[in-house]
């Protein structure tokens, strides 16, 4: 069972959303999701550079 997440300082790059939040553990992460249609893709990375930089790299394979 996952815990419900409260996620700070949202940005939006492109179609992706990049957010900050606490795992389950106490430690920050930053997760870098895409909000299109069908695309799938979400990832937690532990810098929030990394996460920006997936963010503005992300291509979506659903044209």
């Amino acid at each position: 069972m996952t815990a419900k997440r409260r996620f700070r300082n949202v940005v939006r790059i492109g179609p992706v959303q990049v957010a900050t939040s606490y795992d389950g553990r106490g430690r920050e992460k930053h997760t870098a999701a895409c909000t299109a249609p069908r695309c799938g893709f979400s990832t937690d990375y532990d810098s929030r550079a990394a996460a920006e930089l997936a963010a503005r790299t992300h291509c979506c394979p659903v044209r």
